[in-house]
């Protein structure tokens, strides 16, 4: 049987794989290439969230492409305004056409005789099994699971009369206006939904085990809007994008150089935005320094406005039970509820849940190291997007689709067949260094960093545009080869004698 093939497969038609695309069109022309999508539509994680008032918590001169200027100064934007940029830049690039939903890769085999992967897909929509075959194989995934939010176990979680939801799968039907809303968590989307719902909710109260870090920014950007009145879109851009990137940057650093500073600045932030009386320490001192977690983003100070106008409140304390109407607290005290959505976070999944192997062997993710933060160790013609933590995803996610272009071009011209990382390196942590839930629970699924570069990460967008747009590609590290070794050879004539 023949099999489909192409030079560059793409997983995910999300943020990432739109621009991987965009990139690879951009830089190897003439490189033929294919997009695998589970879903049935371009946006991944914005098509995939519909929860109130879902918006960036990155700006959009950042979170936008580099090479598709993002059009308004409005810089913390809604789910569909990205779900809409997102589709726009595909069809101005011609990358709509190449997507091919509902087919969710399950699997990928290389074979260093052939120097190609096979992959394999199942189409949702059919049941059938796909095959294709590729040169390089490069997922855009993110690391989440799709299909499933963390929902821990609460006691008595049965006995509620009223509907709970996990915010990534809200139901359109839900009805909450003049209830009484409870949202568990205190992390990004719990921020988030908090003021969306209060709008028309009776009243909306946050309950949080232990705070988190918020700072509240203007949702539109005042720089953005003078240039934009004065200079092509094209121009302005890159100036806005820049001044965000080295503020971000320079933010970063002092938190981690600094943090007693930085506490102090968010608490006097948070104690300017709320009345006089409220008790700022209990409810927004969080017990780790600033950048353990992420941070999280009130756009024009939303959250605040709620709390002082009466229709949010913030309660931390522990979780006791459920009750048939509401939630009991352990200090005793009862939240009164019509409906309980469950902030509590996400399920890591590296490379959307698909299975690796090398030349047979199954390539264990949680076992690998990996090189720039996109290769893992040992696995050839293979790279994944995984976005900074600190800063917009698709910053490092544009030097990721570049880096791969250059590497394809470079391979092509000196005849390689295949690269891959070094096969060894002693892990010194994970690839993901923050303390946020979603990351501790996952610490053995997901790949190591080594003690140095290029195996180490510096979640700085400065170092890594030297890294990795004019660094070398041979490193010592990345290890090129024309031809399969003699290895492999006799091992494919033991598998044909076999035969």
């Amino acid at each position: 049987m023949t099999l489909e093939h192409v030079d560059v497969l793409i997983v995910g038609a999300g943020l990432s794989g739109i621009g991987a695309a965009c990139h690879l069109r951009r830089e190897c022309a003439g490189k033929s290439y294919a997009i695998l999508e589970a879903r049935g539509a371009i946006g991944g994680t914005w098509d995939l969230f519909r929860y109130p008032g879902v918006r960036s918590d990155s700006d959009m001169f950042t979170l936008g492409y580099r090479f598709s200027p993002w059009p308004r100064a409005k810089a913390i934007a809604d789910g569909r305004s990205i779900r809409e940029y997102v589709r726009r830049t595909a069809r101005e690039h011609g990358i709509a056409g190449e997507i091919r939903f509902h087919h969710r890769v399950t699997g990928a085999e290389w074979s260093t005789a052939d120097a190609r992967w096979t992959v394999r897909a199942e189409r949702l929509d059919t049941g059938e099994t796909v095959l294709l075959t590729c040169g390089f194989l490069f997922v855009n995934t993110g690391y989440y699971r799709y299909d499933q939010g963390f929902a821990p176990e609460f006691p008595g979680a049965d006995r509620f009369t009223g509907p709970i939801v996990h915010p990534q799968h809200w139901p359109r039907d839900l009805d909450y206006a003049g209830k009484r809303v409870v949202v568990i968590g205190s992390g990004a989307t719990a921020v988030t939904l908090v003021p969306a719902m209060a709008r028309t909710a009776e009243h909306v109260t946050m309950v949080q085990r232990s705070p988190s870090y918020v700072l509240s920014l203007p949702s539109t950007d005042p720089v953005a809007g003078v240039l934009l009145r004065v200079l092509p879109r094209k121009a302005a851009y890159p100036v806005v994008r820049w001044k965000n990137v080295l503020m971000g940057l320079l933010f970063y650093q002092l938190s981690r150089r600094r943090p007693r500073w930085v506490k102090r600045f968010l608490r006097n932030g948070v104690r300017g935005a709320l009345p006089p009386d409220y008790d700022v320490d209990v409810h927004f001192r969080p017990r780790y320094d600033p950048w353990d977690q992420r941070l999280c983003i009130v756009p024009d100070g939303d959250l605040f406005h709620a709390v002082r106008d009466g229709k949010a409140s913030i309660v931390t304390d522990g979780i006791d039970t459920f009750t048939e109407n509401g939630i009991r607290l352990a200090s005793g005290r009862e939240l009164a509820a019509d409906a309980i959505v469950t902030a509590t976070g996400l399920n890591v999944m590296p490379v959307g849940g698909m299975t690796l192997s090398v030349d047979g062997t199954t390539v264990e993710i949680g076992e690998t190291t990996a090189y720039k933060g996109m290769m893992l160790s040992g696995v050839p013609n293979f790279a994944l997007t995984i976005g900074y933590t600190n800063a917009s995803w698709t910053l490092k996610a544009d030097l990721v689709s570049g880096y791969v272009c250059r590497l394809l071009n470079h391979m092509d011209k000196r005849g390689y067949r295949f690269c891959a990382p070094a096969g060894s390196v002693p892990p010194a942590g994970p690839l993901i260094d923050l303390k946020s839930g979603y990351v501790m629970r996952s610490i053995e699924v997901l790949p190591k960093q080594g003690p140095s570069a290029p195996w180490r990460l510096h979640q700085n967008y400065l170092r890594d545009v030297l890294l990795m747009r004019h660094g070398p590609l041979e490193d010592g590290a990345m290890r090129f080869s024309r031809s399969v070794p003699a290895a492999s050879k006799d091992t494919m004539r033991e598998q044909e004698h076999k035969k």
